[in-house]
């Protein structure tokens, strides 16, 4: 029953069943394409059968054993998603929170190892990191802070895009450990940073000892075009966090590390339950041979440069609409003004968005969605938006 349910939620006046690639059904037998995915988690699509038939042969062999034993699963799991990633070791978990959670903890180990008494992290202001005590202090909205006082100490916060706001702080403060930043912000509206932004980044970090950790939860596994964001830019972090698209709804995160930052974690100092267990990790490497297999963040690429273009001849000039950006299957559309009713309109005619940041539509559809499905997203929400302006 709802009403034995936290109020945590406020969830939109409909119940899925089931799902088949871009489409779910809801309890009527309605048909609804998902432009979301589960806000950037099923990029493979729903019922994906090479997910599903990993699961269902993993289910009846083994679910979970502990960390206090070996895990082969999981093992191959790292190999393989160190090997596209260019990274040397990980560490699983069970969501984006948990691996943000993780890289922070390492930041902070790797200043003590350093002789640094109190370690800070420079995060940027727009961010989304979580909502546990440190990452919603790492996190740069205010409104998911408020009444979680008092809250983490050691950051430090900069506008996003904003190198010489970075300069600055490396000129003032001596204890700066790692800079933790969204390639493209998610929740803060699909910002996408200047070609420079993140080198650059790359080089202050590298000049000062710093860390480089990339914050990929939303923009990893295939989405932006590219395996991970931060690759547009020819640049490689030294941490990086990863879920939602990594199990395609199977709860999995995951922190991934090179060089110095690969060697920080030393038994006892972290760990997790049921991170990497069978279950998930067999999930987890049926989504990375898949996208593998079928070259799906290329594909990512061709279908975001399909709707990016789509939606800019649609609303060129239109009242009220800001800009259309995008990268990849990673799209928002900027309006003038506050438009989360665009969710209940979408819903309505059976297409599932989503608003951020107030006053952008954000679409995140999966990676497998045909170039007729694209058209439709490009149709259906331009014509919302359209309506909604008074175009």
């Amino acid at each position: 029953m709802v009403d034995n349910l936290m109020t945590t939620y406020k969830p939109l006046p409909v119940t899925f069943t089931h799902g088949k690639g871009a489409y779910l059904y809801d309890v009527n037998g309605g048909r609804y394409l998902d432009a979301l995915c589960g806000i950037a988690v099923c990029g493979l699509g729903h019922a994906h059968p090479a997910v599903s038939e990993a699961l269902c042969n993993q289910a009846q062999r083994l679910l979970h054993t502990s960390n206090l034993y070996r895990i082969e699963l999981q093992e191959q799991l790292a190999g393989e998603l160190c090997r596209v990633a260019g990274m040397e070791r990980a560490f699983f978990c069970n969501s984006g929170a948990e691996a943000n959670e993780a890289a922070l903890k390492l930041a902070r180990l790797f200043g003590h190892n350093r002789g640094i008494d109190k370690p800070q992290i420079i995060v940027t202001e727009g961010s989304f990191h979580g909502r546990t005590l440190a990452t919603l202090t790492a996190t740069g909205n205010r409104r998911i802070q408020a009444g979680f006082e008092p809250l983490v100490q050691g950051f430090l916060r900069a506008p996003y895009d904003d190198l010489p706001a970075l300069h600055r702080i490396a000129q003032n403060s001596r204890d700066v450990v790692a800079v933790l930043v969204e390639p493209v912000t998610g929740e803060g509206g699909i910002r996408i940073p200047a070609a420079d932004y993140l080198p650059q980044l790359r080089a202050l970090c590298d000049q000062n000892g710093w860390l480089l950790m990339l914050d990929e939860i939303q923009t990893g596994m295939g989405r932006t075009g590219r395996w991970f964001a931060h690759q547009h830019a020819g640049i490689q972090p030294d941490v990086m966090t990863l879920a939602k698209g990594l199990g395609n709804g199977v709860p999995i995160g995951a922190c991934v590390a090179r060089g110095d930052a690969a060697d920080v974690f030393q038994p006892g100092n972290h760990g997790s339950t049921f991170g990497g267990n069978p279950l998930a990790a067999s999930a987890a490497l049926a989504v990375l041979r898949t996208i593998e297999q079928q070259d799906l963040s290329t594909r990512a690429a061709q279908l975001g440069e399909r709707l990016l273009q789509g939606f800019r001849q649609r609303l060129h000039g239109q009242n009220g609409v800001v800009t259309v950006r995008g990268r990849g299957l990673m799209l928002g559309i900027e309006l003038d003004r506050p438009c989360a009713e665009l969710v209940t309109r979408a819903l309505a005619r059976n297409l599932l968005i989503n608003v951020t940041a107030e006053k952008v539509v954000r679409l995140l559809p999966p990676l497998i969605i045909t170039d007729e499905q694209a058209d439709t997203i490009v149709h259906e929400v331009s014509d919302l938006i359209g309506q909604f302006t008074g175009n």
